[in-house]
């Protein structure tokens, strides 16, 4: 007998359906899976077999035949075995078919319990884009996969539970989901504990409220990591959308592979990185550490250090806000809309410019060094501060700053402006486009004598004169003012002639 179920397959974050064919046929007892699979799902069919038979349910003596189709699509990972053994009892008439409302997905322990598997939420959105009404996986996986309303998730925590629910002997319930609260309360520096570098803070503001890159630069010791962690506490909270974007993303990835990302992601990447471990990839492409960031904060500490061709990978996903990683068995495409905030030292010795320590570098040295970071990802970095060394009298009267959650009222202002700026679709001054630009970012005369003398004397290039306006732009966000005005422009300014 012939029997069909739905299984889910992933294409980066989207999702394939899977037809899980099963056909029980005379012959010498063998069980076959073909389908284009890889190791872990060839390796099912001994863990189907000890979950059948350690659930008291028969796995028939004779030749079984499990197709994935369609059969050119590539199969990865553990999440088949729930949908195979599904097939099999169908096939084998130990329940009855057909099941064609229904998406199986779940590991198989020997015992017949369930293991969670990685990207529940694609399947659910999967199961909703293709009009499947019940997704039954495993419990661990339940409260990310309920995040999107209209279909019934059903937690299974063994087989014989699930074959007792098709049977009508007992009904598993459907999974009531608890409303989605995004976190305000992010575990980061306070700025406030931040001695000085009342500049710096300022750059910090005016980048978290238009969502733009930033380059912290100064000795070390002056507070340039400590100022970047501070950054996701003044950061507005995750809309609901972007909280299903950013948990789509990690548990595809399986970095949270049983709960909800309520809080933006602040990923901090070691210099050593290689570029796929930062644009994601491997044979079956997964999310890197770009990706990891969606909506969130990128940091890379000691930008320099980075191997340049690591560096330059970040080059189209600054743009475009997605990235695509192409492999021999397809491409596939990962959101990657975040921000970027990086440090460096003055000079390899890190002392120039320093006023109490001589540098030993030589200007060709110094030259090296700053040409490691190449000019058009510079050109991409919207604001670059110098951050000097903190001064004495700040360190001995330690004198507190003002708080996060000072700032962070004034960026939740200037991006409630902006959202009601924007009607298609963008949502920070960062994300604007040429039109956009033209529309909101109008110089009056005194502003567009400024704007042509920067352009002259600072050689700007047409890229980095329209990251001025969106900066300009973010300014006058938090003063409140309707129109980009002289000084928001001249402000825009300082800090792109500090890159």
């Amino acid at each position: 007998m012939l029997a069909k179920v739905f299984a889910p397959a992933l294409v980066g974050v989207e999702g394939r359906l899977v037809e899980v064919e099963c056909d029980i046929s005379n012959g010498l007892p063998a069980f076959i899976v073909v389908g284009l699979a890889d190791k872990a799902v060839d390796e099912a069919k001994e863990r189907v077999r000890g979950a059948l038979k350690n659930s008291q349910l028969v796995l028939p003596p004779k030749r079984v035949t499990l197709n994935l189709a369609p059969a050119d699509l590539p199969k990865d990972g553990t999440g088949y075995d729930l949908a195979m053994s599904v097939a099999l009892l169908l096939s084998s008439g130990q329940i009855e078919g057909p099941i064609s409302d229904a998406l199986f997905v779940g590991e198989l322990a020997l015992d017949g319990s369930l293991r969670p598997v990685h990207g529940a939420l694609c399947y659910s959105k999967l199961a909703l884009n293709n009009k499947i009404k019940r997704l039954f996986l495993p419990l661990q996986n339940a409260i990310e996969a309920s995040m999107l309303p209209g279909i019934e998730i059903f937690p299974v925590e063994h087989i014989h539970q699930l074959y007792r629910h098709l049977i009508g002997e007992e009904s598993i319930p459907a999974f009531k989901s608890a409303p989605i609260i995004a976190s305000d309360v992010n575990n980061t520096t306070d700025l406030s504990s931040v001695y000085g570098q009342s500049q710096a803070k300022r750059a910090l503001e005016i980048a978290a409220a238009g969502g733009h890159n930033l380059l912290l630069s100064g000795p070390p010791g002056a507070g340039k990591t400590l100022l970047a962690k501070a950054l996701p506490g003044i950061l507005p909270p995750l809309t609901l959308d972007e909280v299903i974007e950013v948990t789509q993303v990690h548990s595809l990835a399986g970095v949270n592979q049983s709960g909800i990302v309520t809080s933006r992601p602040f990923r901090n990447p070691h210099h050593t990185s290689s570029d796929i471990a930062l644009i994601g990839g491997g044979r079956w492409p997964k999310p890197g550490e770009i990706s990891l960031s969606h909506h969130g904060v990128l940091f890379l500490d000691e930008l320099p250090e980075f191997p340049r061709s690591v560096l330059e990978v970040l080059r189209q996903p600054l743009e475009d806000g997605q990235v695509t990683v192409a492999r021999a068995t397809g491409s596939v495409t990962f959101p990657a809309k975040f921000m970027l905030v990086a440090t460096q030292n003055p000079c390899p010795c890190v002392y120039a410019g320093d006023p109490l320590r001589d540098c030993s570098c030589s200007p060709a040295g110094i030259a090296r060094y700053h040409r490691r970071v190449s000019g058009p990802l510079l050109d991409r970095i919207d604001l670059a501060i110098n951050v000097e060394r903190v001064k004495q009298d700040d360190l001995i009267k330690a004198k507190a700053g003002e708080s996060t959650a000072a700032v962070l009222a004034r960026v939740k202002s200037a991006r409630q402006l902006q959202a009601k700026r924007y009607a298609s679709g963008v949502k920070t001054n960062a994300d604007m486009d040429n039109n956009d630009i033209k529309r909101h970012c109008a110089l009056d005369a005194d502003a567009t004598s400024l704007a042509n003398t920067a352009l002259m004397q600072l050689s700007l290039s047409a890229r980095a004169y329209m990251r001025v306006l969106k900066v300009a732009r973010s300014i006058a966000d938090l003063a409140g003012s309707t129109n980009v005005q002289t000084p928001h422009l001249a402000e825009a300014l300082q800090y792109r002639a500090r890159a």
